[in-house]
């Protein structure tokens, strides 16, 4: 059976051109796209104004799901075309606005621009179209080297190697080879549309990687941004702080104090945050610092911004943030 899919393009390098100052975004994807490959029955739609995804805010979020739910009815799947550095975000983001999706998803974008030799920009695309022709998938993910990836659990792990996303902390969902294997126990089930697409605040959420030597200083100067609510702090290990470094503690508690959520996620590539498991993350749970499991820092971005502008607060909003959404986390 045919199934009538949407391509989207956003921008980022599968589309830039080279110019004077470097690669930029391009329009005409569709047009460029035609001259090496067949479309018959897919529709390429682009946005007026195409991202360079370096420059991506949250607002632009809402603007690319905008565009997949006012289509959602005429579709059977989705590809989004979109720059590689902040397509893990962009992933996160719409699997927690698109909570319910019952289609596929498909993010996926280049290392090297279409008309660039060596592109890998074909591969992906032709692949990621074939993912979002499979109705069992009801999900968003990223498609990027014949791997397919949970989108709110993929990270960019390359700056030039081709096989750029991985997921490290969670299976690949599939892979395509001469077949396209998935696996099946992996997938989300078949959900209900839930779609909630707030209006974000880019004032609300701030990241601070922790180092050593790191001023308590630095720390107030953040929890003292104008709009913040919520923080995300990247510790070291299973989730350790420098207790012994008390203005920094303290600066944290008068934060959580004054309102603001401080979620923490660790530096690693891999493993889970576990606060209890040495006295210095043990300060954390002390003052009511929000444990993020393993919470990629693209997906605690995305997630932490999402319930904010949905209105989550206190108890609620540390609930949200604990339990796992669309297989964000770890049980």
């Amino acid at each position: 059976m045919n199934r009538k899919l949407l391509l989207v393009y956003t921008g980022g390098t599968i589309g830039m051109v080279s110019s004077g100052k470097g690669y930029v975004p391009s329009p005409d994807f569709r047009g460029r796209l035609q001259r090496h490959l067949d479309l018959p029955g897919l529709d390429v739609i682009e946005l007026d104004r195409l991202i360079d995804s370096a420059n991506l805010t949250p607002s632009d979020w809402a603007g690319i799901a905008r565009v997949l739910v006012s289509h959602w009815g005429s579709y059977d799947g989705f590809v989004v075309l979109h720059g590689t550095d902040t397509m893990a975000y962009t992933a996160s983001a719409l699997s927690y606005m698109l909570r319910g999706c019952d289609k596929p998803v498909i993010l996926t974008g280049a290392q090297i621009p279409l008309d660039q030799e060596r592109s890998d920009a074909l591969d992906n695309v032709t692949t990621a179209l074939a993912m979002a022709a499979i109705p069992q998938l009801q999900e968003v993910c990223i498609c990027f080297r014949n791997r397919l990836l949970r989108g709110n659990r993929a990270r960019k792990i390359s700056t030039n190697g081709l096989d750029a996303f991985d997921s490290p902390n969670a299976p690949w969902l599939g892979e395509a080879g001469i077949d396209i294997r998935l696996r099946d126990e992996m997938r989300l089930p078949s959900g209900h549309p839930d779609f909630l697409i707030p209006e974000f605040d880019t004032r609300a959420v701030a990241a601070l990687t922790l180092y050593p030597g790191i001023p308590a200083a630095l720390v107030q100067a953040t929890l003292g941004l104008p709009g913040l609510q919520g923080l995300i702090i990247h510790s070291y290990g299973a989730g350790n702080p420098p207790d012994a470094n008390p203005a920094l503690i303290q600066a944290l508690e008068h934060g959580v104090n004054q309102g603001i959520s401080i979620l923490n996620i660790t530096q690693c590539l891999q493993g889970p945050v576990s606060q209890n498991a040495y006295a210095t993350g043990a300060a954390l749970d002390r003052i009511g610092v929000i444990p993020g499991s393993d919470l990629t820092p693209e997906a605690a971005f995305a997630k932490l911004h999402y319930l904010l502008a949905t209105g989550h607060k206190g108890q609620a909003l540390r609930h949200g943030l604990m339990q796992p959404l669309c297989g964000d986390s770890g049980d």
